[in-house]
């Protein structure tokens, strides 16, 4: 029994004495590798200082302060006279999509009277005419032919106004 429990010290003992050995070419190893590579740091360049510069407006309105003048600009004058979406007009289905999403599939003929056929993202075909809407930019359809929807979008011009951009629904290819 007590050469079992000394077993296991002599096998702890022939193991650490395995790892003692002869370590004399790897600390030659280390040595050269440190001599061999030397780095070096480029000094870093010589920034200019920073010159401070004092913003002086005069008779300009300060861009940094909210402008509090109650007097109305030229543009926004001009912008209020362009046109403008209809506020209390109800909005068509069509209206709830992009016009990008929007494909025409065909158009219908009665007598004097012509229907778009337009297939909306969720696959419902919509028939229109000149005076719907589509859209998510307040568009009026204005030409319905044989191969195309044109229409008017209202898009916003950045200066509190509104201008009219041209859009045009294509018959879809056949897949």
């Amino acid at each position: 029994m007590a050469r079992l429990k000394l077993l296991p010290l002599l096998g702890l003992a022939s193991v650490l004495s395995a790892c003692g050995g002869d370590m004399s070419d790897l600390e030659q190893f280390i040595d050269t590798t440190k001599n061999k590579h030397h780095g070096s740091v480029e000094q870093l360049p010589d920034f200019p200082p920073y010159e401070t510069f004092e913003y002086t407006y005069g008779d300009i309105r300060d861009p940094f302060r909210p402008q509090t003048d109650v007097n109305v600009s030229s543009v926004a004058q001009s912008a209020s006279d362009g046109p403008r979406p209809e506020a209390q007009r109800l909005k068509e289905p069509l209206e709830g999509y992009p016009v990008d999403s929007l494909k025409m599939v065909g158009l219908l003929q009665q007598k004097a009277q012509t229907w778009g056929l337009v297939k909306d993202p969720d696959g419902t075909i919509h028939r229109v005419q000149p005076g719907n809407y589509a859209g998510q930019n307040h568009g009026k359809i204005i030409g319905v032919s044989e191969t195309r929807i044109d229409i008017v979008e209202l898009v916003p011009d950045g200066l509190s106004g509104w201008v009219n951009r041209d859009a045009v629904l294509a018959m879809a290819e056949e897949n």
